[in-house]
């Protein structure tokens, strides 16, 4: 086998020469058709260095791209940009004017402050001063009094009050829970004797004190009507608390007799109620307060019932209450 192969590429070898020869040949012969050449000078010209037989020099050779070559691109002339326009040079600085310095508001205090000022006649003096709160309505509460106030367009309110303790506490409640306390000093309760009616709304309850047995409208007749000045010597008065222009107000009335001053007279005291176009057909809800010299104090609740519209201008007398709120001087 290793034989027969030799063989075969040595045939091969041989066919290879043979084309290669007819290949020159025919070279040639084109080469004689185009440029008259002896044959002989082919023989005799000497070989270069650079030339083989069946071979061209490339030593010379330029290589070229494959591809055409893309066509130059004009180079346009580029216009300057216009300048930019400014504006006139600045004048030189001057200095500018020192301007007012603005003034600081004055910050608006909301604290609300209660003073109580011991007058005479064992009253109290309060002022209110609650400046974020004008025209607001308030309860003040003493020792179980309780009325109704309002404050003024500036937030302030001032009321003259009975004492109902010798160190009375005052306190002042708005709507939204804020208020103020104060507190006062008064020996001269001692020599009172006093009687509260408290109600609320338009119940046309009234207290009524008839001193020395006196009869109705007469001197000795003291009532919301005829209150009296607090310092009369010779006798009691009457104060009226509550602001009718709130809605539903808690209204008090109270009278005060000198006891320890005006000896040997008796008072006889009564709870009446007009009948109104406002308390017809209405249960009306009270309470009395008594505070006598000794220092005891009595509360009483009660619930009228008011006739019907039809006898409105009456009075309703509660004799049932006369013995309780009888006073007598001592």
């Amino acid at each position: 086998m290793q034989k027969i192969r030799i063989a075969a590429m040595g045939v091969a070898t041989l066919a290879v020469a043979l084309a290669a020869a007819q290949f020159m040949q025919g070279q040639a012969g084109e080469t004689s058709a185009g440029k008259s050449v002896a044959p002989s000078s082919v023989a005799k010209a000497p070989l270069g260095k650079a030339e083989t037989l069946g071979r061209v020099a490339v030593s010379d050779v330029t290589l070229t791209s494959a591809l055409p070559s893309a066509p130059g691109v004009a180079q346009l002339p580029v216009a300057p940009l216009p300048a930019v326009a400014t504006g006139p040079a600045p004048e030189s600085q001057t200095t500018l004017p020192t301007l007012p310095t603005e003034e600081t508001a004055p910050a608006l205090s909301c604290d609300h402050a209660l003073s109580a000022t011991p007058i005479e006649a064992a009253m109290v003096r309060l002022s209110l001063s609650a400046p974020c709160l004008a025209n607001e309505r308030f309860t003040l509460h003493h020792n179980g009094l309780m009325v109704t106030g309002i404050t003024d367009d500036k937030g302030q309110n001032e009321m003259i009050v009975p004492a109902l303790s010798s160190e009375p506490v005052f306190i002042v409640a708005f709507m939204n829970s804020e208020g103020a306390v104060a507190n006062a000093k008064v020996p001269a309760f001692a020599d009172y004797d006093r009687v509260v009616v408290q109600w609320k709304g338009e119940s046309g309850l009234q207290l009524h004190a008839r001193e020395a047995g006196a009869d109705y409208d007469s001197a000795g007749h003291v009532w919301a009507g005829a209150p009296r000045e607090m310092d009369r010597a010779d006798g009691g008065f009457l104060v009226r608390l509550g602001d009718t222009s709130a809605a539903d107000p808690l209204m008090a009335d109270i009278y005060s007799y000198p006891t320890a001053k005006v000896a040997g007279a008796q008072v006889d005291l009564s709870v009446e109620a007009q009948v109104t176009q406002g308390n017809c057909m209405k249960d009306v809800e009270a309470q009395t307060l008594e505070f006598s010299v000794d220092g005891d104090m009595r509360s009483q609740d009660l619930i009228l019932s008011i006739p019907d519209c039809d006898a409105a201008g009456d009075f309703l007398v509660l004799k049932n209450l006369l013995n309780d709120l009888k006073v007598a001087a001592r």
